[in-house]
């Protein structure tokens, strides 16, 4: 269910990358145009840390799984039982009102890796069927609360009043509500390509699988820079100029200009860094959100990075190994995710919960321009009126994915 075609001059690309005409306009575009032979100045030529890896071999020196161990899950049973008898709002779910005493430990060691280390992790083992949907969304909060204590905004609105909705679900909802409501693809069973959030730290819980499909990948943006700083440093310049962000008609912009790409050399407070930020829908549209007719179309060498950046994740990506009662965590600053098409029957269908997290221990330092982003997750957010759904529904504020 293809979105219109966009502003007047939009190249011809869409949401699911096609490879044959990204190696078209590769051809069309080296054979015809001068173009850049040196990165922007300032980049580096190559990348070198933890962050950078490459998903075909990263197993051989990186174990991302924890499995719970069944001393972490009597702590964990103990805790919701705890939290229950507080009869505290879920906003109020914290480290304190959520007490792992020896698991708390690994859990920070799980942030350190995930904010300076590979980037990614994988708690695996939540007995979700021993618990209600209510019990799985404490034990998710409060399991998150030591990784990542702060929860962000996922949407402003709940029951027709302001509201901070703290927690999304991932689930096919296109048999059930409007084509035209569907503005990205967590709400359907298709392929997502490679994007990143809105958050600093996503977190996703497993609560059931599809009957086939719904592979998760992840793959290291620095590994998709050195590849492309080192063979088509062009796009290096085009990734790191402005592109108009497509806001969909919300929030009061029709379109926000800023790179998708940023450096942050090192300093005296902060390591080398490079933060990757978008989601392709923002410049192809999808479903009932057609890309803005009033807005800026993408240059041809626009489409082209953007494909490139979706094709050279795939070839470096990690396929996990996602099951129910996993919880996988993932850097959004340092890493891409995309989702395997899936099919859902009756009696399996896959459903994720969805969270976006800060810690201020490690939290990244972020460009200045990207502020107004970060600040629609996590700015002005009040415990007293977070809500967590229980059931999935479409959000009304579609950032992200």
């Amino acid at each position: 269910m293809a979105a219109a075609a966009g502003p007047v001059g939009q190249p011809d690309i869409t949401y699911t990358p096609d490879f044959d005409k990204y190696q078209a306009r590769t051809k069309r575009r080296t054979a015809t145009e001068k173009l850049q032979q040196t990165l922007p100045e300032g980049f580096p030529a190559k990348l070198e840390s933890d962050l950078v890896w490459d998903g075909n071999n990263v197993a051989e020196h990186y174990e991302w799984n924890y499995q719970l161990t069944p001393a972490d899950l009597g702590e964990i049973d103990a805790a919701v039982k705890h939290f229950k008898s507080l009869n505290k709002p879920l906003g109020e779910i914290t480290q304190e009102t959520f007490p792992l005493p020896n698991l708390h430990a690994t859990l920070r060691e799980i942030s350190l890796e995930i904010h300076n280390g590979h980037g990614f992790k994988v708690v695996r083992g939540v007995p979700v069927d021993n618990y209600s949907r209510e019990e799985n969304i404490i034990i998710y909060a409060g399991i998150s609360s030591h990784v990542a204590p702060i929860r962000g905004r996922q949407d402003n609105t709940w029951d027709g009043k302001p509201a901070d909705v703290v927690l999304a679900h991932i689930k096919d909802l296109s048999s059930t509500v409007d084509a035209k409501d569907i503005g990205a693809p967590v709400y359907t069973a298709e392929k997502q390509v490679f994007h990143t959030d809105s958050g600093d730290v996503i977190g996703l819980f497993a609560l059931s699988e599809g009957a086939e499909g719904g592979e998760s990948y992840l793959a290291s943006t620095g590994q998709v820079y050195n590849v492309l700083a080192a063979s088509r440093p062009d796009l290096i310049h085009t990734l790191a100029e402005p592109w108009a962000f497509d806001e969909f008609g919300k929030n009061g912009d029709a379109y926000i200009p800023r790179p998708v790409l940023f450096y942050l050399p090192a300093t005296s407070d902060h390591p080398e860094r490079l933060i990757i930020q978008y989601a392709r829908r923002s410049f192809t549209g999808y479903w009932g959100y057609p890309r803005s007719a009033n807005i800026p179309p993408l240059t041809e060498a626009q489409a082209e990075a953007l494909d490139a950046l979706h094709f050279t994740a795939e070839k470096y990506a990690l396929a996990l190994n996602f099951h129910k009662g996993d919880i996988q965590y993932a850097n959004n600053l340092s890493i891409y995710h995309a989702r395997g098409g899936f099919r859902d029957t009756k009696e399996k269908q896959r459903h994720l919960l969805r969270v976006w997290l800060r810690d201020p221990e490690f939290e990244w330092k972020k460009p200045g321009i990207l502020k107004k982003r970060f600040d629609r997750v996590y700015a002005d957010l009040n415990p007293e009126r977070s809500v967590f759904p229980f059931e999935p529904y479409i959000r009304h504020v579609n950032g992200g994915n």
